[in-house]
């Protein structure tokens, strides 16, 4: 993996948490994802219409396609975390979901895109599955109908990050569709699709407005510069790494839970983000 690769997925992965520690203190909801959605659309507006000027986009039936159907792929995804988080806990959810993601896609660009990831690459991404599940820390056999739950939200929120991940990679690689295309579908299509949804909660929306602008401006903005990282790393380089890599936002989340929400049981955390962190050396080492 690349210097410069490598530098984008880690970057990638800061924003990544700090986006979800924002969510996480106002404790986000859809009339937040919305205006999230309607606030990402405008900043980013002016650079899709720049990147149209400068390499003009064939809107063909394929681009179509495949812009249209990442932005379900991640209404689809952000639908499973939400319902996740209401049903499960948070600390179950979203280290099975970030370590499900990566397994499910190295699985599927093995498969479909013929990549073959080297030996420091697998243990790379070993280990850094390793310390998702102790950062877990849920027993087998576990009978706790809340952890089980979790599990089970976590997986399948796992699986359409795999989807969403698997389909973009071949929109920007295979296909040469603009990254700023694909990241600004994610924007339109719950924006639009929601709009149905939100219009009988206007006073939740001004409120939401007063009380959270701020934090709806921060995550509208790092949400989708975050993913636009993400997909012009994935156009040089194999998803197998790019994939495993973008879990470094566990460690980045367990040190600003740990430092900033003062979340208890901070030695098991840190010992799980040093083990992921060895699988992210020994995968830039490949």
């Amino acid at each position: 993996m690349s210097t410069s690769s490598l530098l984008l997925v880690v970057a990638a992965a800061v924003l990544h948490a700090l986006w979800n520690l924002l969510t996480k203190q106002v404790k986000g909801g859809l009339v937040f994802f919305w205006l999230v959605s309607l606030f990402s659309a405008v900043i980013f507006l002016p650079f899709l219409v720049r990147e149209l000027f400068r390499a003009p986009v064939q809107l063909n039936q394929a681009t179509l396609t495949l812009a249209l159907g990442s932005g379900l792929l991640h209404i689809f995804y952000f639908v499973a975390l939400q319902a996740g988080y209401r049903k499960g806990d948070l600390s179950v959810v979203y280290p099975v979901a970030r370590g499900a993601g990566p397994l499910f896609s190295v699985t599927g660009a093995v498969l479909f895109f013929g990549e073959r990831p080297g030996l420091w690459a697998i243990t790379g991404f070993v280990l850094i599955i390793a310390g998702v599940c102790f950062l877990t820390g849920f027993k087998a056999g576990e009978e706790n109908k809340s952890v089980r739950t979790g599990v089970y939200y976590g997986l399948l929120t796992g699986l359409f990050i795999a989807s969403y991940t698997l389909w973009d990679k071949a929109a920007v690689a295979e296909y040469a569709v603009s990254a700023i295309v694909i990241a600004f579908a994610s924007m339109i299509m719950p924006l639009l699709l929601l709009i149905p949804v939100v219009m009988d909660k206007m006073d939740a929306i001004r409120s939401e407005v007063r009380l959270h602008w701020k934090q709806v401006l921060g995550v509208a903005i790092l949400q989708p510069l975050s993913y636009l990282l993400v997909l012009v790393a994935m156009k040089t380089t194999p998803l197998t790494y790019v994939a495993p890599v973008r879990e470094l936002s566990i460690v980045f989340g367990v040190f600003f839970g740990v430092n900033l929400l003062k979340e208890k049981d901070s030695v098991k955390r840190l010992a799980a983000a040093i083990i992921i962190l060895a699988g992210i050396v020994l995968l830039a080492l490949n």
